[in-house]
């Protein structure tokens, strides 16, 4: 149940929640192939075996724990480390990701999903918050967020709390004047509410609530009974909720 007295901000996760993020990191898989294939050829050949590539960026995962947080950090020295295993010029991972990101920002969001954002946003200032390494104002929901909070640039990820207090310090306000939307259960609604906001989770699969938090290491059956966020399909129908 919201309080929608107390709202006075909504940040909003970006991945699955405006848009399907699985056919844009193939694109810009395939946008990124087809560079090196222009300027590194031997680590196009490489990276086209999907092992290699995996391994790769485990590889470089393991080496960098400290940066898992940051997937820019991490997407670009798999780049890195593949010219070098290839014998291409290491130097090119720069270029080769700018690539890449490029189209990782070029997202389409879920139908419904501008007018939602621009009705929102005519209410209240409208934040984004996420895992993902997407720069929301190069996206076509620019137009609707006053700021963005990111794991990779503030250091920790949700459902971490430090980073949701970290957006309500930035706003200004306390924790439960904010409702965070997002799709994943754990890392935006648990989170959310654990941080002491209101919350507000998309489950447009129709996943049960405890069902997928019940991994958290501070699940509570009581607790996430008496806790349940909203539960909506699409960010329309929050607009329902808010703005009825």
């Amino acid at each position: 149940m919201l309080h929608l007295s107390k709202i006075r901000a909504i940040t909003l996760d970006l991945d699955d929640t405006l848009w399907p993020i699985m056919p844009v990191i193939v694109r810009a898989e395939i946008a990124l192939q087809e560079w090196l294939q222009a300027h590194a050829p031997q680590t196009a050949s490489l990276c086209a075996l999907p092992d290699t590539k995996r391994s790769m960026r485990l590889q470089v995962e393991q080496r960098f724990p400290e940066f898992g947080h940051d997937l820019s950090f991490l997407r670009r020295e798999s780049i890195r480390a593949s010219l070098v295993a290839a014998g291409d010029a290491p130097e090119l991972a720069e270029a080769a990701f700018d690539v890449f990101f490029a189209a990782r920002n070029a997202v389409s969001l879920y139908p419904g999903v501008t007018q939602a954002l621009s009705k929102l946003a005519a209410r209240y200032p409208l934040v984004a918050l996420s895992n993902g390494n997407a720069d929301v104002f190069r996206t076509e929901a620019a137009p609707h967020f006053q700021s963005a909070v990111s794991a990779q640039a503030f250091g920790v990820a949700k459902p971490d709390v430090r980073i949701f207090h970290a957006t309500a310090a930035q706003l200004n306000l306390e924790p439960d004047a904010i409702l965070h939307v997002g799709d994943d259960a754990v890392a935006d609604a648990f989170g959310a509410l654990n941080a002491g906001m209101q919350a507000v989770w998309i489950n447009a699969d129709g996943h049960v609530w405890d069902e997928k938090i019940s991994a958290h290491p501070h699940y509570n059956p009581e607790a996430a009974r008496l806790a349940q966020p909203l539960t909506v399909r699409h960010l329309s129908e929050l607009c329902d909720h808010l703005l009825a």
